[in-house]
C-alpha cells in the first residue's frame, strides 16, 4: 500500500469507553481555509495513565493541542475536563479546571529569574487582588511562603535549584524546558500536556525527563503527550494514540502500535 492509497486506511479510532476518563474530545473538528486540520477526533484520557500521541508531519497534532487547551477556537466538537465541559472557556479556565499544557518551545519570561517564573504558576493567588493585599496581608505573606516552598522543592526535585537566581532567559533549551515542567506541576493539574518534550534536547536531559514524567506518574499525575522521538515515547506512553491526517487511526499498547501495517504506512509515506 502506499501512501497514495491512504483514503484505504481503517480509521478505527480511540479507545471511548475508559472507566475514569479525566479529559474527554468529543468530535473536535478545525479547517484553517481549504486545509482541514483536525477531522472529527474523539478520544478519552483515563486518569493515572501516560498516553503518547504520534503521527507524522502534519497529521494535526498540534493543532488538537491547541484545540484542546484553548488556543484556537474548535469548528465543532467539544472538550470536557473531569466531565466539565470547557469547550466555550478560555486558556486560563481550562487551567483552573485542571487541563495544564508545555509548549514544544518553551515562553522565556523576560526579566524573570528562574524564581520568578516558577511563582507564575501557582493560580488563582490570593495576592492578585489588591484589595487582599490590604484585607488579608498575613494570609498573602503565608500563601506566598508556601508557594515558594513547593517551587524551591521541585526545583531541587528535577535536579535544577542550582539555576533558581539565574535569569530565565539565560537557560539553555533543555533547562527551560525542566523549569516550564516544574512550574506546570505547581498547579497540581488534574491532567498534563506535553508538547515535544524532549524536542531538541541532549540524550542525558532527555533520560532525566522521562525518569521524572515516570515518578510524577507513579505518584499519580496524568500525561497526554505528543513527541516525534519514537524510542522515547514508546518506552513511556501506555497507551498510544496515532494521528494521520487529522483523524485518529488507532489506540493501542506500543507493542500493537509499532507493529501495525497503518502506522507503518503512515510514517514511511508521510513527509518527514
Amino acid at each position: 500500500m502506499t501512501r497514495g492509497d491512504s483514503d484505504s486506511l481503517t480509521y478505527e479510532g480511540a479507545d471511548l469507553d475508559k472507566d475514569d476518563a479525566v479529559l474527554r474530545v468529543e468530535g473536535l473538528k478545525k479547517a484553517f481555509g481549504g486545509l482541514v486540520a483536525t477531522d472529527d477526533v474523539s478520544l478519552e484520557i483515563e486518569r493515572g495513565t501516560i498516553t503518547g500521541m504520534i503521527g507524522p508531519n502534519g497529521a494535526g497534532k498540534s493543532t488538537l493541542f491547541n484545540l484542546i487547551s484553548g488556543f484556537y477556537d474548535e469548528d465543532e466538537g467539544s472538550v470536557l475536563v473531569n466531565d466539565v465541559d470547557v469547550t466555550d472557556s478560555e486558556p486560563h479556565d481550562r487551567a483552573r479546571q485542571g487541563l495544564i499544557r508545555t509548549f514544544q518551545t518553551p515562553r522565556r519570561l523576560e526579566g524573570m529569574t528562574v524564581r520568578e517564573a516558577m511563582l507564575v504558576g501557582p493560580q488563582p493567588q490570593t495576592g492578585e487582588s489588591i484589595v487582599s493585599l490590604f484585607v488579608s496581608p498575613s494570609e498573602v505573606e503565608r500563601e506566598e511562603r508556601r508557594n515558594l516552598e513547593r517551587a524551591e522543592e521541585l526545583l531541587e526535585r528535577f535536579e535544577i535549584d542550582h539555576l533558581i537566581d539565574q535569569p530565565s532567559t539565560d537557560l539553555s533549551g533543555g533547562q527551560l524546558k525542566l523549569v516550564e515542567l516544574a512550574r506546570a506541576i505547581t498547579t497540581d493539574p488534574d491532567i498534563l500536556l506535553l508538547d515535544e518534550p524532549v524536542a531538541g534536547v541532549n540524550p542525558t536531559l532527555a533520560n532525566d525527563i522521562k525518569r521524572f514524567i515516570r515518578e510524577l506518574n507513579e505518584e499519580g499525575q496524568t500525561f497526554l503527550i505528543i513527541e516525534h522521538d519514537m524510542p522515547f515515547i514508546m518506552d513511556l506512553a501506555d497507551p498510544v494514540i496515532v494521528l494521520d491526517q487529522g483523524r485518529v487511526l488507532m489506540e493501542g499498547s506500543p507493542r500493537q502500535v509499532r507493529n501495525d501495517p497503518r502506522v507503518i504506512d503512515a510514517y514511511l509515506g508521510g513527509a518527514e
